[in-house]
C-alpha cells in the first residue's frame, strides 16, 4: 500500500461510481486549491489509501459492490481517521440519520451546492488537523510514561491523586527520602515543573482515574 504524501493543505479523497460526478467534483476541488484523489470503487480506496493523515473522504452512499456505509464501517474497523462525508443522490432522513451515528462528519444530498460543499470540506480537514495536533500530544505524553520506572509509576499515581511524600511512603512501604527522588525522577522525565501540571498531562490519557485502566 503506497503512502500518502503530506501537504499542509490535506487531500480530499472522492469516491463514488459515476464519473461525470466524481470528475466534477475534482474539478471544483482543485480549483479551490485542494488536492484531490478520486476513486470509481469502495474498494480501489481500500487497496490504495490508509485512511489516515491529514483530509476528508467524500463517498458516494449507494454503490456497486461496497456501499459507502460499509466502506465506513471497514475504515473504522482498521482504524482510519479521516472525517467522512456522505453524498447521495437518494437522500433519505433515515440515511442521513444512520450516516451521522456512524461518525460521519456531515451528509449532503446531490446535487451539492458548490460554496456548501467547499465550506464543509474546509471544516472537516480542519477538523482533522486540530485532531491530528491533539494524537500527536497524546503519543508524546504515553512515549513520557513508558520512561518511567515501575516504581516511579506507581509515586506517580500517588502523586495525581494528592497524597504527601509522608503518605505515598507508608502506602508503598518505603522511605520519604526514597519517595522523593522518585517523586523528583518522574517530575524529570514527565517534563513538568508542578503537581498541577502533571496531574493535567495524566488527566489527558485518564490515568489515575479510578473508572479508566492506566
Amino acid at each position: 500500500m503506497r503512502s500518502r504524501k503530506e501537504t499542509d493543505k490535506g487531500t480530499v479523497y472522492v469516491i463514488d461510481d459515476d464519473v461525470n460526478v466524481r470528475n466534477g467534483l475534482a474539478r471544483l476541488l482543485r480549483s479551490a486549491g485542494r488536492n484531490v484523489e478520486s476513486f470509481p470503487a469502495a474498494q480501489d480506496f481500500l487497496d490504495n489509501v490508509a485512511g489516515d493523515g491529514i483530509g476528508c473522504i467524500l463517498l458516494d452512499v449507494s454503490m456497486p459492490g461496497m456501499s459507502g456505509p460499509e466502506l465506513h464501517d471497514q475504515l473504522r474497523a482498521r482504524g482510519g481517521n479521516l472525517p467522512v462525508v456522505y453524498l447521495t443522490g437518494h437522500g433519505t432522513v433515515s440515511i442521513g440519520v444512520q450516516a451521522m451515528r456512524q461518525g460521519a462528519f456531515d451528509f449532503l444530498e446531490k446535487p451539492v451546492d458548490e460554496a456548501a460543499l467547499l465550506s464543509v470540506v474546509k471544516a472537516a480537514i480542519a477538523h482533522r488537523e486540530h485532531a491530528s495536533v491533539e494524537e500527536a500530544r497524546l503519543i508524546e505524553i504515553r512515549g513520557r510514561i513508558s520512561q518511567l520506572s515501575p516504581r516511579e509509576r506507581e509515586v506517580m499515581d500517588h502523586v495525581i491523586k494528592g497524597r504527601l511524600n509522608k503518605q505515598i511512603a507508608g502506602d508503598l512501604g518505603i522511605g520519604v527520602k526514597t519517595v522523593k527522588v522518585h517523586r523528583g525522577r518522574v517530575m524529570q522525565k514527565m517534563a513538568v515543573r508542578s503537581v498541577a501540571q502533571l496531574v493535567h498531562l495524566c488527566d489527558a490519557l485518564g490515568v489515575g482515574r479510578p473508572d479508566t485502566p492506566s
